[in-house]
């Protein structure tokens, strides 16, 4: 119920291990694929490594920045890596990062040969480069695809950024280049925080946020890429859980990546998110997941498509949680009151913005549309 077909490449299922050090040789990538990964995504190999600096990577409650920038393995390294990586069977992709269009095909030739499936082109660093990105520039990014997949046989995804102010664009440049998807989205610049006492910054500089930050700006742009470019997606950003993969499903992709949540719980973690997604498929008598890819897209609209209706909050009979008011505190047109034990609405008043129904814990209230 969970193969996934994805570049023209059959997945046992749709859950992938994100490029990041995680992967960062051919030992790792090994455990990522006896983790259960329908495919894994090398660290991001360039032509000349680099050093680290330390501290390099930050973590809150709800996410991570990093400031990591590639595998610290020279690419002809990467052949001996790539026969460890591969003895354990599945689908290795290699992440690969070059300025040129010339560089990124030599490299991307280079790993074919060494028994990469497929290449994902890393476009941006969040770290390393301002928000003027390659991946911002669609000609550019054309000519980079158009050369990679002019110099191998396997499928070429472009690994696309949210800093851009047209990400539809690109991901139709990417498919006039022939390459065979697009992965979204890359980490986000930006800083996770400052250290009130010291006044010091998560990380001495900007970094790439990742984890449940990013999630929405993950899914707004693969809702906004599968409605405007037929392309196979792949959705990053915040997955933790099979109802964070399905939200992704759902706008379009055809496959996920998990990273953060690989990083900070360990690989296991991928194993638990393939068996909730066993289990939630067959509770919703669902054979394939392709049933379900771009299902909630049916249900978005443009905004200049929405209808202007009178609209207003009813509170059905569940009760109310115990000692709960946040709707009434919620509610900005002072619409919502207690009344002994329940809540009363006052028509009137109520505008039907429906901020009181995504703060009821109880889900009492829904909006009449």
């Amino acid at each position: 119920m969970l193969k996934t077909n994805f570049l023209g490449m059959e997945l046992p299922n749709p859950v992938m291990i994100a490029a990041g050090p995680w992967n960062r040789d051919g030992q790792r990538i090994k455990e990522s694929l006896e983790a259960g990964a329908g495919a894994v995504v090398t660290e991001s190999i360039i032509s000349d490594t680099m050093l680290d600096v330390r501290p390099r990577i930050a973590s809150d409650s709800l996410g991570a920045e990093n400031i990591r920038m590639y595998s610290d393995i020279q690419i002809e390294g990467w052949e001996r890596e790539m026969e460890i990586a591969k003895s354990a069977g599945g689908i290795v992709i290699a992440s690969i990062s070059g300025q040129t269009p010339s560089e990124l095909a030599y490299m991307a030739s280079k790993m074919e040969r060494f028994g990469a499936d497929a290449i994902e082109l890393s476009v941006s660093n969040p770290a390393a480069e301002s928000l003027e990105v390659v991946a911002s520039h669609a000609d550019t990014l054309y000519d980079m695809t158009k050369e990679v997949v002019s110099s191998v046989k396997i499928p070429v995804t472009v690994k696309l950024s949210q800093n851009t102010t047209n990400i539809s664009k690109v991901a139709k440049a990417v498919k006039a280049a022939g390459g065979s998807g697009v992965t979204a989205i890359n980490t986000v610049r930006g800083i996770l925080g400052v250290d009130l006492e010291t006044a010091e910054p998560s990380l001495s500089t900007y970094g790439g946020i990742s984890g449940e930050y990013i999630r929405p700006l993950g899914l707004a742009s693969v809702a906004t890429i599968a409605q405007t470019v037929d392309i196979p997606i792949c959705g990053v950003g915040g997955i933790s859980c099979a109802q964070h993969a399905l939200e992704y499903i759902m706008l379009g992709s055809s496959a996920v990546q998990v990273g953060t949540e690989v990083m900070l719980n360990g690989k296991e973690s991928i194993r638990k998110i393939v068996q909730e997604l066993e289990i939630w498929v067959q509770d919703h008598n669902v054979n394939n997941l392709s049933e379900i890819r771009g299902k909630a897209l049916e249900n978005l609209k443009a905004y200049d498509e929405m209808k202007f209706e009178p609209a207003i909050i009813h509170a059905n009979g569940v009760p109310c949680s115990e000692n709960c008011d946040k709707c009434i505190r919620a509610c900005m047109y002072q619409a919502i009151s207690r009344k002994g034990r329940s809540i009363r609405i006052e028509r009137e008043k109520c505008t039907g913005c429906g901020l009181c129904a995504s703060v009821c814990p109880a889900k009492k209230l829904k909006l009449d549309l």
